[in-house]
């Protein structure tokens, strides 16, 4: 009341001087009637008064959002302001994430002067994204003493809020059968779509319980949905169910955000974080059919087994090794789902087989498994053998029934004698005994040599075998001069083409990439592909493998092949990884 009458008084007096005499005589009125000392204890009182009553009208915490209705996969953003004096701390958070995620979290403190009024605040700025459906609210807010308002929020279904066809980015899940087997291979596609720039994308992997899943394949490329253009991130999942029943994919979060980076916005007010939600998705697996006769479960789209001989098995001979390499490969199946082939037990034959080899090769259809065992064969008596035949049981996925596959018998005539009995010379005597004696000293030594004849000869076979065996890497620069040079290797390569032969044509590659480039170390196509990872040789291994190893064969399309091997022979060894490091295209940021 005191300040109310004060400022009254010299209100009043300060306007009636304006009309009359200016400022000087009203102060001189206000003077008289007030003496100094109690002039100047008012002043220091109107001072603390309103200093006092404007700290108490900036200390305000208020909330605000950028949208009131939005749906279940979108994100709002809360701005929260803290006026007054600010000594650290910030508000307690854990109300606002019953309903909701909190995606991002910053911190501001600012100071402005306007109109020569100084003005200090804290600000919060949060993005959210709901948990649920529904009616939300931010709820009441408190920091130092203040609260600050409720505010309600509609979620709706992912993609019907209003402007749900103008969204800015969206997933999508596709699989690629309806139903399938147990352990058969499920692909499952997850889209990123958008129609902004987009920058530090959080991707969350698939994870199944129950289930086998390995990522195959990630493609970038633009697609045009409503006459819009969309960039579009793939990625594509090969799913193997472990047991029968229902299987769930479960709902996928990513999170990124859009819009340009601006360096000068303290908020990166230019910038949206998204949070971008999939749908669940089920499909019944079955269990393995009754009919199925098969000792191992293959649910496979193909399956091919095929041979090769380290070399030309019409040239056996008795003690020499040669190498026996059967390769089993499927589509849709992961190389330890493959079982070990049968061993070979014929007499006459001994097998040595090496560790067996396993390969999982990953593109956009999937996973293609396949098996290699090697076996070392040394034939003990010359000949006729054959060796029985293999069959794989399998079930078709493609057409839903069991398929056989076979690899026929094989025949082969092994060569050379075994060491003869010394015969009797012409005109040669038997020595003759004495009746009554017997040479027990005589025939203990002869037997006892040729016990030691025969240990000795065993021994060398087994040392000349052994090294035959370890021969690569002795003799490694022995062949490597005796190997034909890269030009002769190429026109051999262009001839096995011509001649249409996939196995021919398999092995003159392999010759020519091992002479123009002698670092590789693999043993076969495979290998040398990871090695190289040229894309005309990706290209010619599918083409080789389908027409060795599926079934039926799928034919070469020689004009094809001659375009690739052309490329091919033209290719020089490149050192960078720029296909791993590819970008995302233009609409991503």
């Amino acid at each position: 009341m005191v300040v109310k009458r004060m400022m009254k008084d010299l209100f009043e007096v300060t306007s009636t001087s304006r009309t009359a005499a200016g400022y000087a005589p009203a102060v001189s009125a206000l003077c008289n009637r007030v003496s100094p000392r109690h002039w100047a204890s008012r002043l220091i009182q109107i001072f603390l008064l309103l200093a006092l009553a404007s700290a108490v009208q900036a200390s305000d915490l208020s909330a605000t959002v950028d949208r009131n209705q939005i749906g279940i996969d979108e994100t709002l953003n809360l701005r929260l302001r803290y006026s007054g004096d600010e000594s650290g701390g910030q508000p307690d958070f854990e109300l606002l994430e019953q309903d909701f995620d909190i995606l991002s979290r910053q911190q501001s403190n600012q100071y402005r002067v306007i109109n020569g009024r100084a003005e200090s605040f804290v600000e919060w700025m949060l993005t959210l994204a709901p948990k649920r459906e529904g009616k939300l609210f931010v709820p009441s807010l408190h920091y130092k003493g203040q609260v600050s308002d409720a505010i309600p929020i509609t979620v709706t279904e992912a993609g019907s809020s209003p402007n749900a066809g103008d969204r800015q980015a969206f997933l999508e899940v596709e699989l690629d059968k309806e139903e399938i087997y147990v352990q058969e291979q499920l692909l499952v596609k997850v889209r990123l779509y958008t129609t902004v720039g987009l920058h530090d994308i959080a991707t969350e992997p698939l994870q199944i319980p129950g289930a086998h899943v390995e990522k195959v394949d990630e493609q970038r490329y633009e697609r045009r949905i409503n006459g819009v253009g969309h960039a579009v991130y793939e990625l594509t999942y090969a799913v193997f169910p472990e047991s029968s029943g229902e299987l769930t994919i479960p709902q996928l979060n990513y999170v990124a955000v859009a819009g340009r980076r601006d360096p000068f916005s303290l908020f990166n007010r230019n910038s949206q974080r998204l949070r971008l939600r999939s749908e669940a998705k089920t499909i019944e697996v079955q269990s393995k059919p009754d009919q199925y006769s098969g000792s191992h479960w293959l649910p496979a789209s193909s399956l091919g087994i095929v041979q090769s001989w380290s070399q030309d098995p019409e040239n056996f001979r008795v003690g020499e090794p040669i190498t026996r390499i059967i390769a089993l490969r499927a589509e849709g199946l992961r190389a330890a789902q493959l079982p070990p082939l049968p061993k070979l037990g014929v007499d006459g034959l001994k097998t040595y087989p090496d560790q067996p080899q396993q390969d999982d090769q990953v593109d956009q259809s999937g996973v293609t498994g396949s098996r290699i065992e090697t076996t070392a064969i040394v034939a003990t008596k010359p000949g006729d053998y054959q060796l029985p035949p293999i069959t794989i049981t399998w079930w078709d996925t493609k057409t839903g029934r069991q398929r056989a596959t076979q690899l026929p018998a094989f025949r082969f005539t092994v060569s050379g004698a075994a060491a003869a009995a010394p015969s009797q010379q012409p005109g040669e005597r038997l020595p003759e005994l004495k009746p009554g004696t017997e040479p027990v000293a005589e025939q203990s030594q002869f037997w006892r040599n040729l016990a030691i004849a025969a240990l000795a000869s065993h021994l060398l076979w087994l040392l000349y075998f052994f090294y035959l065996r370890n021969r690569g890497s002795i003799t490694s620069s022995v062949e490597e001069k005796r190997q034909p040079n890269a030009e002769q290797q190429a026109r051999a390569l262009e001839k096995a083409v011509q001649s249409g032969d996939p196995q021919k044509i398999q092995q003159a590659i392999l010759n020519w990439l091992r002479t123009r480039w002698p670092h590789i170390s693999g043993k076969t196509l495979s290998e040398a592909n990871r090695e190289l990872r040229f894309e005309e040789l990706q290209k010619l291994q599918r083409l080789l493998d389908a027409a060795l190893y599926l079934t039926p064969p799928r034919p070469l399309n020689q004009q094809q092949m001659q375009i690739l091997v052309s490329r091919l022979l033209k290719r020089e060894l490149v050192e960078s990884d720029a296909e791993e490091a590819k970008p995302l295209p233009d609409l991503f940021a």
